[in-house]
């Protein structure tokens, strides 16, 4: 793949959260200024600062949301540029922050996300497609599929995927923003209502609201802002991508489970860094076969064993690997538009030590890697 040549070093100078779930009194722009305020504060820089906007979101709220949604703190003049990338969408947005400015485009820049996803499946096909006719169109279907073939090619128990979503569960009673968190059992989660088999509900990540925002600046530009550089945390690979051609459907996950694998190489090169240096990571975990896919396409455990490394305990948060500490998106839920700059809020708490009960000691290198349809991936590496 081909790649921008970097320029100059970036770091996240300010992260903000809102909490993920259900909030039916808020609207979308409202979701949006709840995170953005906390990242500027975090920062340290007004809103007058900034110089561009990038905005992630997925569903139809009205043209235009970004100014929308900033047009609460009054809007500048500035660029502001909505982004639809699927599930990737804040990740994406992200990804155009670091890029304009390393390039030396901008030397500040905000990225943010919000979403309300509706309740119920997820579709991801146009309203036309003949996928709709034979369940190709709903996320968990593909999921599905994907994880029949992983229990039938690696001799995997389907206690070993419901670990994974135990394991989330428990990381998300650590944290306060996240959806849902109340604690299962495997046999509980075997025994949730059925899906699309062999998923059952609790290995699915629920459909939330929320929002994630974070704030991005030159290195060299801190003094210029005022930024405190002892709590920022440098980027050191951006990485985005999408599907390659396959006959088979290069656009349906259960023919292309790996394809984050071509983004983690890029991702490593970029930063000099190797699947060792990784002290924990963020992976996009919409059903419990995606954590496992994703770690091995990250290399982080070889191909066929991630499921031996959750059952190992390998992946919790006192595990070698550390894997979605907030709970992921098994726990957090899934507001589209939110979920990538939500990985990078955890991973910036987590390299700053701000993580409480659920730091991971001594981390100074964090992944964070999100899918959507279409075969989209970010692969993003964060340092301390």
């Amino acid at each position: 793949m081909n790649q921008m040549p970097q320029g100059r070093e970036v770091v996240v100078a300010g992260v903000g959260l809102h909490p993920f779930g259900r909030f039916p009194e808020k609207d979308l722009a409202t979701l949006a200024m709840e995170a953005v305020l906390p990242a500027l504060e975090d920062a340290g820089v007004r809103w007058k600062d900034i110089p561009v906007a990038y905005f992630g979101h997925v569903y139809y709220q009205g043209m235009s949301v970004g100014e929308t949604a900033l047009g609460k703190l009054g809007l500048t003049g500035i660029p502001i540029i909505n982004v639809e990338n699927a599930c990737s969408s804040g990740s994406t947005a992200f990804w155009q922050a670091y890029w304009g400015v390393t390039t030396g485009l901008y030397d500040l820049a905000l990225a943010f996300g919000a979403e309300k996803v509706p309740r119920g499946p997820v579709t991801v096909t146009a309203e036309d497609s003949p996928d709709r006719f034979i369940g190709g169109d709903h996320m968990m279907a593909g999921y599905a599929l994907r994880m029949r073939r992983y229990m039938e090619d690696t001799g995997a128990p389907a206690s070993a995927l419901a670990q994974v979503a135990v394991k989330a569960r428990q990381n998300g009673t650590l944290n306060p923003f996240a959806h849902r968190n109340t604690t299962y059992t495997i046999e509980e989660v075997l025994e949730s209502r059925p899906i699309a088999d062999p998923l059952t509900l609790y290995q699915c990540c629920p459909t939330s609201e929320g929002a994630a925002a974070a704030v991005l600046c030159a290195r060299e530009s801190l003094g210029r802002y005022g930024i405190d550089e002892s709590r920022t945390v440098g980027i050191a690979a951006a990485v985005l991508s999408s599907g390659s051609y396959n006959g088979r459907g290069s656009d349906h996950s259960a023919f292309s489970p790996y394809r984050t694998e071509p983004g983690a190489i890029q991702a490593y090169e970029m930063a000099g860094m190797g699947p060792e240096d990784v002290d924990l990571v963020q992976v996009h975990d919409a059903a419990t076969i995606g954590e496992l896919q994703q770690l091995e396409s990250l290399h982080l455990t070889p191909f066929g064993e991630a499921w031996r490394a959750t059952t190992e305990g390998r992946t919790s948060l006192t595990g070698d690997i550390p894997t979605n500490t907030d709970g992921g998106l098994l726990a957090m839920g899934h507001p589209f538009g939110a979920t990538g700059i939500r990985q990078v809020h955890e991973t910036v708490t987590q390299l700053r030590g701000e993580a409480g009960q659920r730091q991971v000691p001594g981390a100074t290198v964090g992944l964070a890697q999100c899918s959507g349809a279409g075969d989209v991936t970010t692969v993003h590496i964060l340092k301390r």
